[in-house]
């Protein structure tokens, strides 16, 4: 798929956010979201964030709001197998 193998993000004056290259909208409100990238999860945080556009088929979403933080997750399924290992 052409929109998860180009990831980037474009921040405006800390009041919006363009997302390019997701997969999926995992869960939100007005002080978090939670992004499936092709970089991985992607944890965006802030006050009154509402979504401005969302067109998952070219991989895009436009949050506005107050932006506070952003950051990406460690992939579970890795976290999942160091654990494994560790536990053996």
């Amino acid at each position: 798929m052409s929109s998860e193998a180009n990831h980037d993000i474009r921040i405006t004056g800390r009041k919006q956010v363009e997302v390019t290259g997701i997969s999926s909208v995992e869960s939100f409100d007005a002080s978090a979201f939670v992004l499936t990238t092709a970089a991985g999860p992607l944890h965006i945080q802030g006050t009154n964030l509402h979504m401005k556009h969302l067109d998952l088929q070219a991989g895009v979403v436009v949050i506005e709001g107050t932006l506070v933080a952003l950051e990406y997750a460690a992939q579970r399924g890795k976290k999942r197998r160091l654990v494994g290992r560790i536990l053996r």
